[in-house]
């Protein structure tokens, strides 16, 4: 009798154990594991800079 309940027992366990881990999750996209933001703020007047400008400015 014993055997039969122990066997009921590893049954039920494993009935539990492929409902759990039976199956694999949905794999997930590279892109959705990384999130892109700016670190900061552009500044418009860090880019504004024209490398030409000072040689129009002093040399003509």
């Amino acid at each position: 009798m014993e055997d039969a309940t122990v066997q009921q027992g590893s049954e039920a366990e494993a009935a539990a154990r492929r409902a759990r881990f039976g199956a694999l999750p949905e794999p997930v996209r590279v892109e959705d594991m990384v999130e892109e933001r700016p670190a900061s703020v552009p500044d418009p007047d860090r880019t504004a800079y024209n490398q030409d400008e000072w040689m129009v400015r002093y040399c003509l």
